[in-house]
């Protein structure tokens, strides 16, 4: 598996076809929201967003940035990885 980085996205390839992206656009001056995931059904279960959802998140935190999410999936590898004091969804406190 392959992953290539773009500007608050990153696509999974696997023999040169996209098979997975996440993307997490600025939602604020310094924060960045993932709200989206997807991935492939023939590739489900076998971790390939758990990677992509840990790369976006590692490229936030590079840039100094705060992590949200919206999407239900990173929310949950959030929650499993992260710990539940990390997570700030938006419209919450």
């Amino acid at each position: 598996m392959e992953y290539q980085y773009e500007s608050n996205r990153i696509v999974a390839i696997e023999n040169g076809e996209e098979v997975g992206e996440v993307t997490f656009p600025r939602t604020g001056t310094n924060t960045f929201t993932i709200n989206h995931t997807y991935v492939d059904d023939r590739l489900r279960g076998q971790g390939v967003a758990s990677e992509l959802v840990r790369r976006a998140v590692e490229a936030i935190e590079a840039q100094g940035g705060r992590v949200e999410a919206t999407c239900s999936y990173a929310l949950l590898w959030l929650g499993r990885n992260r710990g539940c004091e990390n997570i700030r969804i938006p419209g919450m406190q």
